[in-house]
């Protein structure tokens, strides 16, 4: 195959992605160059005219808040998206923009849940919050009843990639049961960080326990992958026939 083929074939995969039926993304890092998420404004408009170019028709963008890599503020974030909605109008990129934040749960998150600190959430309070892909952290629910108790709607991002979760059908159980809301990757779909988290996912979603979609789209990269959730025609067709929270962001 040349390369031109190759280039081709890659374009008609990405045509072919279709989440019209998902409306908003609430899951991404595009304010550029205040995580690992994109690295310029450049970039980042590429990757809102890709996003768009799925007929996703809202955008809300979490660059993570972790205090040992990424001290990133709601003051900070709230200015990276006024800068980033402006240069998408001028680029006539008509897709609307909104920022939350993607929340590392440790002990000064919890610190600052208890403290009432300023939060950056989206929709009815919803607070979206992670862990580290290997350990259960101590606190998990800890913080999950502190984010509750202060009103707090917690989303936990990704939970199909979490080792620990994986590995312990008695979390998985606990948290399901108390009804945390669970936000699939849907790279996570493609195998495009395992076929075990792929599987994870799956199961997850036919479970009916997943609330909410996102791309967690940090680069091209995800991008190119994301095109590619066609090809897994029974996850992709049911998904599509769900409905989800974010189509009432």
């Amino acid at each position: 195959m040349s390369w031109l083929d190759f280039l081709k074939r890659k374009q008609e995969v990405i045509e072919g992605l279709d989440l019209s039926w998902l409306g908003a993304d609430m899951h991404s890092h595009l304010i550029p160059g205040i995580d690992d998420g994109s690295k310029s404004m450049e970039e980042s408009l590429t990757l809102l005219r890709s996003l768009e170019g799925f007929g996703l028709k809202k955008i809300i963008t979490t660059p993570h808040i972790m205090s040992e890599y990424y001290r990133n503020t709601p003051e900070i974030i709230r200015l990276g998206l006024e800068d980033l909605r402006k240069a998408a109008r001028e680029a006539g990129i008509s897709l609307e923009i909104d920022a939350a934040a993607e929340y590392y749960m440790d002990e000064i998150f919890l610190e600052k849940v208890k403290a009432g600190e300023d939060m950056l959430t989206f929709g009815d309070k919803f607070i979206l919050v992670e862990t580290g892909f290997i350990n259960k952290p101590q606190m998990l629910l800890d913080i999950i009843f502190n984010l509750e108790m202060a009103g707090f709607q917690p989303v936990l991002a990704h939970p199909e990639r979490y080792q620990y979760l994986l590995s312990d059908k008695k979390l998985q159980e606990e948290l399901i049961d108390r009804k945390l809301i669970f936000q699939v990757n849907l790279l996570s779909l493609t195998g495009f960080y395992s076929k075990q988290v792929k599987e994870f996912g799956e199961m997850l979603i036919e479970r009916g326990v997943v609330s909410f979609l996102g791309t967690d789209c940090h680069n091209s990269r995800y991008i190119d992958m994301l095109g590619t959730l066609p090809k897994n025609q029974k996850i992709y067709q049911k998904i599509k026939n769900m409905e989800w929270i974010n189509s009432r962001l």
